[in-house]
């Protein structure tokens, strides 16, 4: 793509947003940038690399040759469709990036568990000698690992549905989709619309590439029929070939035995499943199956994912922020024999919590709700399990700390996000780990 003296609109000032800011200033575009509201040090940046700044607006849109949207910007925008057309060309930040990163890329999705994957397959690559970087959603944007980046070194993306939905040229050597359940129904408008999105992952692929599906998951195996790429499977119910699955409570890969699964040190059956995910991914980008096993065995649980935080007079806590859709809760209950305290609640997206109803009357002593999302979520499990309307989370997790018993567990699993009271999942699990950290033994456990 020839950028120099293009007219290049960024929409989006995140982190995203300003490291496209800079590729394109780079690379000689004329640039400016947009966004629902500012703050003074983006600003500054900004002033520092000559990019005006105006709030967004429709008539901001007007006289752009590239339209660069950060993740968090929707692409069906009323001024965006205006402005194609008018000729522009609108991507995402992924799709730009795409144009200049160096190096094979695995890029992984999924409505849960991707950062979790991401994390391990590139430890896995890390610790097997095999040069990576690890970037995307997952916390570094793929426009700033481009400087980085380089031909014999792999680039291993978490990849959400907010960056696929722009993509055209960009393509993953491997390519894996860990899940498909309802989540962004906000954003999306519709089911099927969210799992094209993540489709558009492997419909890229070409015939020298791989794509590695989940096949308990209905979704996933129609993906295997969008793409030119060869399949690799993963499954936790039944055997697969070529690929991994979970058989007499062992991980074997491509018919051979991996490791048992009680060594895998991350908690829950959906995290058996990430790691036979990035284990098959791994294998195709050329760790072999003791440097795969021996990785595994020294990774640690990602922060804000079932993350074991502290146990207080014998109660555990655990935070599971990163539980923003139901089907995460649900992932995280099950990975819980019971006595559980269940926080949940935060702003909804549009999801249905009557799912939860089951598992949290097996499980659960009580749920605790907080947030925007409470009254809805009273009204779909009322009667399953003991309710409190924390409304806040330092009220929910005093008085979850209060009721709980020795052996009990104190778990956020949200199954919303957390942009009411917070200002992303990372905020919400910091904030619960602090007030955790805060707690006192209890005087009848001082006592003993």
């Amino acid at each position: 793509m020839e950028l120099k003296g293009a007219r290049a609109l960024v929409v989006g000032m995140a982190k995203s947003g300003m490291a496209t800011v800079e590729l394109l200033v780079k690379h000689g575009a004329e640039v400016r940038a947009t966004d629902l509201k500012t703050d003074p040090q983006t600003r500054m940046r900004l002033d520092d690399l000559g990019v005006p700044f105006n709030l967004q607006s429709k008539e901001v849109f007007n006289g752009a040759d590239l339209i660069v949207l950060s993740p968090g910007v929707p692409a069906d925008l009323e001024p965006l469709e205006a402005a194609r057309r008018c000729g522009a060309t609108v991507i995402g930040e992924v799709e730009l990036a795409s144009y200049f990163l160096e190096g094979p890329v695995m890029g992984i999705t999924g409505s849960n568990g991707k950062t979790t994957t991401t994390a391990l397959a590139g430890h896995i690559l890390r610790e097997s000698g095999i040069a990576v970087q690890v970037g995307g959603n997952i916390g570094t944007p793929v426009t700033a690992m481009i400087e980085s980046s380089r031909p014999d070194q792999w680039n291993v993306l978490e990849l959400s549905s907010f960056q696929l939905e722009t993509i055209c040229r960009f393509r993953a050597h491997i390519a894996a989709a860990l899940n498909v359940t309802p989540d962004h129904l906000d954003r999306h408008h519709t089911f099927e619309n969210y799992a094209a999105a993540k489709g558009r992952l492997f419909e890229t692929q070409q015939s020298d590439d791989f794509a590695v599906l989940n096949a308990d998951d209905p979704v996933c195996v129609r993906y295997a029929t969008l793409t030119k790429a060869s399949p690799i499977w993963f499954s936790s119910t039944k055997a697969v070939s070529p690929g991994a699955s979970l058989r007499n409570h062992a991980v074997w890969l491509n018919g051979t035995l991996l490791m048992p699964a009680a060594e895998i040190p991350i908690r829950g059956r959906h995290n058996v499943e990430n790691t036979m995910a990035a284990a098959a991914a791994c294998r195709v980008a050329g760790a072999s199956l003791i440097q795969i096993a021996s990785a595994v065995r020294t990774f640690r649980a990602v922060e804000h994912r079932l993350e074991f935080v502290r146990n207080v007079s014998g109660v555990d806590f655990y935070n599971d922020s990163k539980a923003t859709n139901v089907d995460a809760t649900l992932k995280a209950l099950d990975a819980f024999a019971g006595g559980l305290w269940v926080i949940l609640g935060g702003k909804d997206k549009g999801s249905d919590y009557t799912v939860l109803r089951q598992p949290l009357a097996q499980k659960a002593r009580a749920a605790l709700l907080i947030g925007a999302a409470r009254d809805k979520i009273r009204e779909q499990i009322a009667g399953a399990v003991p309710l409190q309307d924390a409304k806040t989370l330092e009220t929910a997790v005093r008085d979850a700390y209060a009721a709980a018993q020795p052996g009990d567990t104190v778990l956020l699993a949200p199954a919303c996000a957390s942009f009411d009271q917070f200002d992303n999942y990372e905020h919400r699990g910091r904030v619960f780990k602090r007030l955790v950290e805060q707690l006192e033994p209890k005087e009848s456990w001082r006592k003993n």
